[in-house]
């Protein structure tokens, strides 16, 4: 069954800056999570099981530890800064209920990224609800992609928790609509993706996927730049830009102009290029 989108990667400098970033465009984000190799990130989640995952380094020795013993995660992560800086936009993740199978389709393509995952973390709702989140992680890559990985994600063990209020955001956003990658491989990039996802290329476009909760698509550099009046890096992989649906476009584009945020339209899709703590551009699209 093709896998939906689980969450995105977006590496940044310090935790601070991005919920100070985020927030002022108008998310709600969740309270710190820590992982035991080393990284921390402040979440920001949809309807539709979907979340953005700002992350940040929490203890550099203890990353530095975990990457060089094998932990994909924070190697690739420490790969992503290396080459392109503590701030972007560096995995999509997809959902998946079993990482073991995945692993094996991985390996038997000649994708695999690594050695699987598993790791548990504590949890802390937002009325202070303590649990622990366990997970399963199963990755994918091709050789020459350093400054983007994919990975599949089991949720072995999920807190029940009532996240409503964390899915409400002053800004109107609903749901995570799209994911824009760039590539100058594309018809190669999108079938790594495909088997990633064990989705199917959308034949009408023949450069995106229809997951079951929204569409990841790859586009040239000059493409993305037509659509989004933003220039894009080549690459063989590079995911770039992420696009939300909101209800109220125009009021959107009112709060960024009175908080002084840089923003243009692109046809009646509204643009914020990326900034500190926000690694990727922002797309808003009116919802349906």
């Amino acid at each position: 069954m093709t896998h939906p989108l689980d969450h995105l990667v977006l590496p940044t400098r310090d935790l601070e800056t991005a919920r100070a970033r985020l927030g002022a465009l108008g998310f709600t984000v969740a309270p710190q999570g820590t992982h035991p190799f080393g990284t921390i990130n402040c979440c920001v989640y949809f309807g539709g099981g979907t979340f953005l995952e700002p992350l940040a380094i929490g203890d550099v020795d203890t990353a530095g530890q975990a990457a060089d013993a094998g932990n994909v995660f924070v190697g690739r992560d420490r790969t992503f800064r290396t080459r392109n800086g503590d701030e972007g936009f560096s995995a999509v993740v997809f959902g998946t209920d079993d990482a073991d199978a995945d692993h094996e389709r991985y390996v038997a393509a000649d994708i695999s990224a690594g050695q699987r995952l598993d790791f548990s973390r504590p949890f802390v709702d937002s009325s202070g609800k303590q649990d622990t989140a366990s997970f399963r992680l199963a990755f994918a890559a091709a050789p020459d992609m350093a400054d983007a990985f994919t990975f599949a994600c089991e949720r072995a063990n999920v807190p029940k928790v009532d996240r409503s209020a964390l899915q409400t955001h002053a800004n109107g956003v609903s749901a995570l609509r799209e994911v824009v990658g760039v590539s100058d491989d594309i018809r190669g990039k999108l079938r790594l993706l495909a088997e990633a996802a064990d989705a199917a290329v959308d034949r009408a476009t023949g450069a995106s996927l229809e997951l079951p909760n929204a569409r990841l698509s790859l586009i040239e550099p000059d493409a993305f730049e037509r659509r989004f009046g933003l220039a894009a890096k080549s690459s063989p992989l590079r995911f770039a830009a992420i696009v939300f649906a909101a209800s109220d476009v125009k009021g959107l584009a009112r709060r960024l102009a009175e908080a002084g945020i840089d923003h243009h339209f692109s046809g009646a899709s509204l643009i914020v290029p990326p900034a500190l703590g926000q690694g990727a551009a922002f797309v808003f699209e009116e919802s349906a």
